[in-house]
């Protein structure tokens, strides 16, 4: 009896040992982070007002933009590096000449109805923009060169006059249904009824206006069930007027509103404070420069690359920044974008050095005249010229702090104010002035395509108002607007950037930057380092998600050895 006793205890031990390895080698149940779920009404305080719900007619209404953004989609768009992605197209190719692009359409792409899109939605939309009057006209001009040919339903070819490698930033343009506006005139166009109830093929599709007081204070979007892509998270975007910056913030602090569509300086450092606002900030493709007219007899000592050299070491840029601009600004060490795919990292950065810029000059003959003044001259030649510049507070400061700081390094500058409207018309297009402060435009153009403002052909009658006249320069910009292999251009920009930086034509002082705010509790937000344009802050919002769920995960237990 005690040994069978013992036997039965045995046999219970060995049961309950292997009842534990077995036990130990199953999942285990373990709660994970927070997972997206469908969902949520995100309402975002836009600024500005309604004008028309159509991506042909936005040009200069960035709320309409901010919306058509959701609504509508282009044949391709682009990354925050400039990159084309696929969008409408889901593929597309050039010949090695650069002469011919061929699209092919994504064959699950509907419009919103539910009707496919088609090549000829395409060709449609291409009419308008050459028809419409309400179009940029260099736009109109570059679609009217440009042979169209439908191949079928999905594909389609275009045949360019001449290589163009800038070429795909005209592909982004908002396709419209042409089942629906066949019949509008071109020139009707603005005073369709489409306009105020659009149908698109973007994530978000039209639902309906919010009216008060017999104005229109917001649009509101519903998820498209046809969209071809990612469908998003957040089941309604809703947007509401304001007419200002100030005026959405406040409607974010009494809870109307989780997002604010843009931050001015009035209102960015009660947002910074704010505990529940995540402020983002994204450069702006357009760059502050002081344009040096390298043509004008009257200024001759322009024209040497060392008194330029020294006129930008004598310029305090940080200054500017952090105190004319609020830090709302990045100092600009070349003409082309940090973040673009052509930007070169390795440009020299020069910063503020007013003893390094009297040494440069001193070291070119310049010096202050022993029978009195603070202006340095050469051969009875001061260095004194006018600096023309917007009248505007912003510009006039600005010019103010460089008339300063020039001063300390012995160069005297006469400070000419104009309206805004009257640079170019009056001095930068007639190339009638000495040095101007002034603004590149570069937006909606991801494609940085230097050659108009540098280029030795656009020194009479283009933009190259500097009139810089460098052939090595203008060889690389050449070859890299008709080049469409990336590396190769990538190269080609680089020894561009290279040479101007050695020769400083005209002298970079910032790019400046758009900031806009969301409530922390919308989730999977991302930040672009550059927007080609202000609505490309809504580019990943089907990543967006308020609302979530957990999930349990099975993770394997320990593995037990032989």
């Amino acid at each position: 009896m005690r040994r069978l006793r013992w036997q039965i205890l045995v046999v219970l031990a060995t049961l309950v040992i292997v009842a534990v390895l077995l036990l130990s080698q199953q999942p285990v149940l373990t709660p994970t982070l927070p997972q997206a779920a469908p969902g949520g009404v995100y309402t975002e305080g836009l600024v500005g007002s309604l004008g028309r719900l159509n991506p042909l007619l936005d040009w200069n209404n960035p709320a309409d933009r901010d919306i058509d953004r959701l609504v509508f989609s282009g044949l391709i768009k682009f990354d925050s590096h400039g990159l084309p992605q696929p969008d409408l197209a889901e593929s597309w190719g050039t010949t090695p000449d650069g002469l011919i692009y061929n699209f092919s359409l994504r064959p699950n792409a509907e419009w919103q109805d539910g009707t496919p899109v088609t090549s000829d939605d395409v060709i449609f939309t291409i009419d308008l923009i050459k028809s419409s009057s309400l179009f940029p006209q260099d736009i109109r001009d570059l679609w009217g060169q440009i042979d169209v040919k439908k191949l079928n339903d999905k594909n389609l070819k275009f045949t360019l006059p001449e290589p163009f490698a800038p070429f795909l930033d005209y592909t982004t343009f908002g396709v419209l249904p042409k089942h629906i506006l066949e019949s509008t005139v071109p020139d009707q166009l603005a005073n369709a009824q489409f306009n105020i109830k659009p149908t698109g093929t973007g994530p978000y599709k039209f639902d309906h206006l919010i009216v008060s007081n017999g104005q229109i204070t917001g649009v509101v979007l519903t998820i498209n069930e046809n969209y071809y892509g990612q469908k998003p998270f957040i089941q309604q975007v809703v947007f509401r007027y304001y007419p200002d910056s100030k005026s959405a913030y406040d409607a974010f602090d009494q809870g109307e509103v989780l997002g604010i569509s843009q931050l001015t300086a009035d209102v960015l450092s009660q947002a910074l404070g704010n505990v529940n606002l995540s402020v983002y900030t994204s450069q702006l493709p357009q760059m502050s420069i002081i344009l040096l007219n390298l043509n004008n007899n009257e200024v001759k000592f322009l024209q040497n690359a060392n008194v330029r050299r020294a006129l930008l070491l004598g310029l305090n840029r940080d200054y500017i920044v952090s105190s004319l601009l609020q830090g709302e600004a990045i100092i600009a060490d070349g003409p082309i974008m940090p973040g673009s795919w052509a930007h070169y990292d390795g440009l020299e950065r020069i910063g503020y050095d007013p003893e390094g810029a009297v040494s440069l000059l001193k070291g070119e003959g310049y010096v202050i005249p022993a029978t009195g003044g603070s202006v340095r001259s050469k051969d009875n030649e001061a260095l004194n010229f006018t600096l023309v510049h917007p009248d505007d507070p912003l510009h006039t400061q600005i010019a103010q702090a460089i008339q300063q700081e020039w001063a300390q390094i012995g160069v005297q500058v006469n400070l000419q104010p104009v309206p805004y409207n009257q640079m170019i018309p009056t001095y930068l297009g007639p190339r009638s002035y000495q040095a101007a402060l002034a603004d590149l435009n570069l937006a909606r153009t991801p494609d940085p395509d230097p050659y108009p403002f540098w280029h030795q052909a656009e020194a009479t009658g283009g933009q190259n108002y500097s009139q810089w006249n460098n052939p090595s320069a203008s060889e690389y910009l050449e070859q890299a607007r008709t080049e469409t292999d990336f590396t190769i251009r990538t190269r080609l920009y680089r020894n561009f950037q290279v040479v101007f930086a050695k020769e400083l034509p005209s002298l970079p002082l910032y790019y400046p930057v758009f900031s806009y705010g969301i409530d922390g509790q919308v989730r999977g937000v991302q930040s672009a380092a550059t927007l080609y344009d202000t609505s490309d802050r809504l580019a990943f919002i089907n990543d967006w998600y308020l609302v979530t769920r957990r999930a349990l995960e099975q993770t394997p237990g320990p593995t037990v050895g032989p």
